[in-house]
């Protein structure tokens, strides 16, 4: 990589960072400083804003580079996180975004809480929320530490680190001080110019094969050496019966996982009403689907055009296939259009990542604030205390989102995510589903429900492939791999509702019927809704 590439990267992705800091700082000069303001922006939102802001939101670094890198790697198999991703918006659409928008406040634990004694219920679900947006995180970081590495010619460990440190930074000044307002206009922000160059980049991927797909998958899948198999189910997930519950493990994540995401949840109470919010997911669902159609093309392209090898060359787990991509499109690493498309899907993903990790951090500071701290302080917290302790939390869960996003550099951040999406699957989606729509559900049934999901699905991961035992993990040099799967869905999700049904029918409390009756009403109707 020569100067001048890295020379106008750096200055596309110091403009983004100017413009959004420019709005972080007009947001908080209107800013009246109360909960509603800060953790749901006023609740001003258009559906359209709101769905261009979840797409936003939800677009990460694991889809622009992660999953393309996958594909380009392995082919077919690498899809199922394009198909995946996006299937998990039905799942939202036709059982979460509305009833969720007029049962709670700010946080996944106030629809649970509007049923059940508040206190283990905040603390249960505050724990799970933090711990769900922690990996999500650290996935982020990780795809910045990526970039920066390609961008400084692959020498750069030292800053690589402070690529990590600096967005970290940046996502807590950008919470602290601007709130739910400036993350979402960031978001937005970030949504135009990701879609722009995706399309800007399929449009060129297509053209160098005269718009001929079948053509494109042919020499994809030449180049990969795999030959035909390329193109068929089984390339990372096939073989023996341990790839093949990966694979299936994975696809219980990804579709169930979205649901789950405190991030994903919290943008549903932006919106004035439960009809916004539901407008605003068939936004999210157009914008996000169509970018994921064109991931697909954009990781077959980088497995044609780059080529596999090249890809692993530059980073084991495919990160950088994308922008390895832009740089071959633009004629090549000393040509200029290669030097201008590189710098700008360099700067492209330096603000998806800047953008998600600031919807995830004042998702996590919230559960922190709202829920952990209001549930052990609720007679004597104020909205302006608790939005002080919102700002302090940010600060905490940056700090941690570094140190891991420095350990688990070496990772593909597609499959960091599908980390994540286990854990929400399994702690976050069955206490949420049950207190919707189980009449006889109860606050140990809501508590159990939680931890029965989210302390095997932590454990599985720790005792897995992804931590040790094998060169590519995080500790390569120790073993205590006992759990063969790299994802621990297949397991802990159910292990999560069957908890939740365990608690519940051992449980000597009697479901207040009252309550449940209120909030059914309130779910399906709006009426008292916030």
């Amino acid at each position: 990589m020569t100067e001048n590439h890295q020379t106008l990267a750096l200055l596309l992705f110091s403009a983004f960072v100017a413009v959004t800091l420019g709005i972080t700082t007009w947001v908080s000069g209107k800013r009246h400083g109360s909960a509603e303001e800060f953790y749901a922006g006023g609740r001003l939102f258009s559906p359209m804003e709101n769905g261009f802001a979840i797409a936003g939101d939800y677009m990460s670094a694991a889809s622009f580079l992660g999953i393309s890198g996958l594909i380009a790697l392995y082919g077919y198999d690498g899809m199922l996180y394009s198909v995946g991703f996006l299937v998990a918006f039905l799942v939202v659409l036709f059982l979460v975004a509305e009833l969720v928008r007029n049962c709670g406040r700010f946080t996944l634990a106030d629809v649970v809480a509007a049923r059940m004694r508040e206190r283990p219920v905040r603390i249960a679900a505050g724990t799970s929320s933090v711990a769900v947006s922690v990996l999500y995180l650290v996935a982020q970081m990780v795809g910045a530490g990526s970039l920066v590495a390609l961008l400084l010619g692959g020498t750069g460990e030292a800053a690589q680190a402070w690529t990590v440190i600096g967005v970290g930074a940046l996502m807590v000044i950008y919470v602290s001080l601007g709130g739910m307002r400036a993350t979402t206009w960031i978001q937005i922000v970030k949504a135009v110019l990701l879609l722009s160059g995706t399309i800007a980049l399929t449009v060129l991927v297509l053209m160098r094969f005269h718009g001929d797909f079948d053509r494109l998958l042919l020499t994809a899948a030449e180049r990969s050496g795999h030959g035909e198999s390329f193109l068929a189910p089984g390339l990372k997930y096939g073989g023996d019966w341990t790839a093949r519950f990966d694979f299936i493990s994975l696809g219980l994540a990804l579709v169930l996982g979205t649901a789950g995401l405190p991030h994903i949840l919290s943008r549903f109470y932006t919106v004035p009403t439960a009809r916004a919010a539901r407008r605003s997911v068939v936004w999210a669902i157009g914008l996000i689907g169509g970018f994921y159609l064109m991931t697909i093309v954009l990781g077959f392209g980088a497995a044609a055009i780059v080529g596999p090898d090249a890809v692993r060359g530059s980073n084991a787990a495919g990160n950088t296939a994308v922008p390895l991509l832009a740089l071959d499109l633009g004629g090549g690493a000393d040509s200029t259009g290669g030097t201008v498309l590189f710098a700008m899907v360099a700067a492209v993903a330096f603000a998806t990542i800047l953008a998600v990790v600031a919807g995830i951090t004042l998702a996590s500071s919230a559960s922190v604030a709202h829920d952990l701290y209001a549930s052990l302080r609720r007679r004597h917290a104020k909205p302006r205390s608790e939005v002080a302790v919102a700002r302090v939390a940010a600060v905490g869960i940056g700090v941690v989102a570094i140190a891991l996003g420095l350990l688990a550099r070496d990772l593909n951040v597609a499959f960091l995510v599908g980390l994540a999406f286990a854990v929400a699957a399994s702690a976050n989606l069955p206490v949420l589903l049950y207190s919707l729509f189980w009449r006889g559900f109860t606050t140990r049934g809501a508590v159990w429900a939680v931890y029965g999901g989210l302390i095997p699905a932590v454990a599985l991961v720790v005792l897995s492939p992804v931590v040790s035992g094998s060169p590519e993990s995080l500790f390569p040099g120790v073993d205590f791999q006992y759990f063969p799967l790299q994802n621990p869905g297949l397991v802990s999700i159910p292990l999560g509702f069957v908890a939740g049904w365990l608690g519940t029918v051992t449980s000597a409390e009697e479901p207040d019927e009252a309550k449940h009756a209120e909030t059914e009403v309130r779910s399906l109707t709006g009426a008292g809704a916030v």
